[in-house]
This record gives structure tokens, sequence and C-alpha cells, in this order.
């Protein structure tokens, strides 16, 4: 039987392997961890749109129940970031989320968030994993209760007061604003569109109903997935002003403008950034594939910048480190000051919405690099099995080049991969997937052709010693 292993972002696998045995298994492993650690307070179970995560989520209750914690479930398949913020706002000791997230439906998954509501630490995890055995459960007397409760509303009404603050209000308003939404049949439908209506936006609604099989792909928000939502907002004769997707569980976001069609998430990034500073301050928090435009920014506003490696749990970490203002990386994982530390896509949503309706992103993003130079971003993947990687890594320190597209090497990071910061600014990352059996090849320039050169360069480095 294949392991349980706990990667980036929890434990996926396809449902050959991803069983209910072993889902009981790790419930039994969650159980004991938090009692190790002393908590008794209920626990939350969430899980997303999947035709198995229901039954997932109940048989993982059923285990904590059975360990004496109570088991708060959701009404009905819900967001990742909702049951995140249900944690601290309800004072549990943690949650269960079963969601694969923007993976095929052949996949299911399972992640535990500890009492802060933000994403588990190795230490967490490796904790976890250690304690993995076979259910072993209470007398019936004994076993705390399940119970199915809202968990929507109490996230909907602080998404609200946490945005209308960060952007100088007191609430926000989006009258006048129409926005296209695509939940890609995910658990942002009745959600994320909901929140946007109730703050005055006209919602144009694609693929808001559950489909299992999320139409026969993947919930993943990148462009060759929203190609309706692209020709639905670009389109001359269009009155919208914005389109906004989150993939299957909602904790990560997508926007469509008018000019541009899917919006870089560097970019998406950088015009959020500049929109809260315009009524706020404090630093950002990026991780090392995230675009400098960011520092550009925050050194125009006095401000610093936190970087980190890839993995959202290290964007929160230091969050929480440095009081950050906004926190995200390039694959659209964001949060804000004053809420959760762990990516919320509906959330953002809103924030998105909003700085759309105090200038158009396009307008805004235009400026932004009149202001501070023209950036231009990419990623290949390469493919390389889990037990190559660190010796790649390894052959990979003794073949950095002295230059790249005839730019020196000015500086070496390693903070996650080898980054290679370059004379001209630009820079080229080398680094694990976390989720893959892949190398990643980042890099960013003033142009895409210079970004096209840079990854050509980075293949022609790491394809040798895979």
């Amino acid at each position: 039987m294949d392991k349980i292993a706990f990667g980036t972002d929890g434990w996926r696998a396809t449902l050959d392997t991803f069983t209910d045995e072993r889902v009981r298994i790790v419930g039994q492993a969650v159980a004991d961890h938090l009692a190790a650690a002393g908590h008794d307070e209920p626990v939350a179970v969430g899980y997303d749109a999947r035709e198995t995560s229901e039954g997932f989520a109940e048989s993982l209750g059923e285990v904590l129940a059975g360990n004496g914690f109570d088991v708060l479930l959701p009404e009905r398949d819900a967001p990742t970031p909702v049951i995140a913020y249900a944690i601290v706002d309800r004072g549990l000791a943690g949650a269960c989320m079963i969601t694969a997230s923007h993976n095929p439906p052949e996949y299911n998954g399972v992640k535990f968030i500890p009492s802060d509501g933000a994403p588990a630490l190795p230490d967490v995890t490796e904790d976890v994993v250690d304690r993995l055995a076979e259910p072993d459960l209470l007398p019936e007397a004994e076993r705390g209760e399940i119970s199915r409760v809202d968990l929507v509303s109490d996230h909907a009404d602080a998404a609200r007061e946490v945005v209308g603050a960060a952007t100088g209000g007191d609430g926000i308003d989006l009258d006048g604003l129409t926005v296209a939404y695509d939940a890609m049949h995910g658990s942002g439908r009745g959600v994320t569109d909901a929140l946007l209506e109730s703050a005055g936006a006209e919602v144009v609604r694609l693929r808001c109903d559950r489909d299992v099989t999320f139409g026969g792909d993947s919930p993943e928000p990148s462009a060759e997935h929203l190609e309706a939502l692209a020709d639905r907002v670009t389109d001359p004769d269009s009155e919208v002003d914005l389109g906004i997707a989150n993939d299957g569980d909602a904790d990560r976001i997508a926007v469509v403008t008018p000019e541009r069609g899917v919006l870089n998430a560097n970019l998406f990034y950088a015009a959020c950034y500049d929109r809260l500073l315009e009524s706020d301050s404090g630093p950002a928090v990026r991780t090392v594939s995230t675009t400098f435009l960011v520092d550009r920014i925050a050194e125009a506003h006095g401000e610093e910048v936190y970087e980190t490696p890839v993995g959202f749990k290290w964007v929160a970490e230091a969050m929480g480190d440095h009081d950050a203002l906004f926190g995200g990386e390039e694959s659209g994982g964001f949060t804000l000051r004053g809420h959760v530390r762990e990516k919320d896509g509906v959330l953002m949503s809103l924030l998105a919405a909003g700085t759309a309706a105090a200038e158009p992103f396009d307008d805004r993003v235009d400026r932004l690099l009149d202001e501070h130079g023209a950036i231009a971003s990419g990623r290949v993947s390469l493919d390389c099995p889990d037990d190559r990687k660190e010796a790649v890594l390894d052959d990979l320190e003794h073949h950095i080049p002295d230059s790249v597209s005839g730019h020196g090497v000015a500086k070496v990071v390693t903070l996650d991969g080898f980054k290679l910061l370059l004379e001209d600014g630009s820079w080229l990352l080398v680094r694990p997937s976390g989720t893959e059996p892949k190398l990643r090849v980042y890099a960013e320039a003033h142009s895409e052709e210079a970004v096209d050169d840079l990854l050509a360069e980075g293949r022609a480095i790491v394809e040798p010693l895979v």
C-alpha cells in the first residue's frame, strides 16, 4: 500500500489509493495529535464538491467524534477558507478539509489546519504522520456529537468587514460594477457570487452549478481553463467590468480584465497591494517565485518586502512574524492582515472587485508598469521523479553559470532551490515542485522575449542533470 505523505498542502492521491480506510487512519492521527497537544475543543471537518468528499468527511467526523471531540460539518460542500475562518472565529481545536483543490476529479485529498487557522507547518504535519494508526474509538456514551452548521454566513460578514477596513471605509460598495464569476463547478458557487452581490455588484454566473467531474476537467483557474470567462469579459460588446474565478475549493483566485484577458497573478498581486497602500500601510510577503514589481511598489511607499519559500504556509508564517499588510504567491493564493492567515479566494474576490471599482485593473496595471518599469514572467515544468529531485539540485549547485542570456549572475539565493539574480534586474529560478514529480523553472524580465530566453537557458542548464 502506498505511503500516506503530507506534502506542500496535505495528502492528495487518486481514489485507488485515497480510500475510506486510509482516511479514517488519518482521522485517528489527527485526534491523537490534538489530544497530545491538550485540545478538547470541537473540530470542524469540511469538504469540497467532489463526488466522494462528503462521505470521506463523514468518516473523518466519525473517527474524531469517536475520540471524544465534538465535530462541526458544514451544511454543504464549502470553500477551504470558510473552514479555516471557522476555526478562529469559533475557537476550534482545528479542522480537517477533504479536498484535492485544483487536481482532476479522480483525485481527492485531506489536510489538517491547526487552531490558528493558518496552514500547518512541517513540525505539525510530521507529528500527524508519525501518529498514523487504525482508529481506536471510545464507547458510544463517551463519544462527541456531530452537528451540521452554517459556516458561510460568518465568513461573509468577516470578509466584508476586513476588505472594507483595508480599503479605507466601514464597508465596501460595488454598486454599478458588473462581475462575471466562474465557480468552475466548485465550492465557490453560491458563496463568492453571493458575497459579491451582497456588496452591490451585478453578477453574471458561469459554471455555478455543482458538477462532481468539474466538466471533465481540472478546476484549475489557469488561462486554458477560463476561455469562456475570458471571452465574456474581453468581448467589445460586453458590459462586464471584471471576471473572477476560483479553483475547486475556492482558496485561490484568477482575474480576467477587458484588455488583458486572464491577468497574470503577479500583476494581480501588484495591483491589489497598490490599492491597499492607498488606505493603509505595512509590508508585503511574497514567495521566491513571485514578482519583484511588488518590491518596487513597496520601496516607493517606504515599505519592506519579505521573501519566503514557495508554499502558503511560509507566507502565513512570515505574515504573522512581520504584521504584513498583504501576502501571497504567483499561483493565486493571497490573504490580508486582519483575516485568517490562510489563502482565501472568496475574500480576494471581494478585494479584487473593490480594487476594480476604485480604478479598472487595466488602468492601474498600466500606471504601475509606467511608474516602475515593464515586467514579464513565465514558468515551465520539467519531469523529474521525486527521488531524483535532491540529487539534481545537488548537481545544479556545481553547474551555476556566470551569466544567463548575456547577463552576469549578481547573486544566488538558495531559499528554495536556486534563484539567480542577474545584473539587469531579471532573475531565473529552479526549484522542485512540492506536489508533482517535476522541477519548476521560473523567470522574470523586462519583456516576454527576454523571459522566453531565460526559460530556454534554464531548461538547457537543468535537463542534462535530470
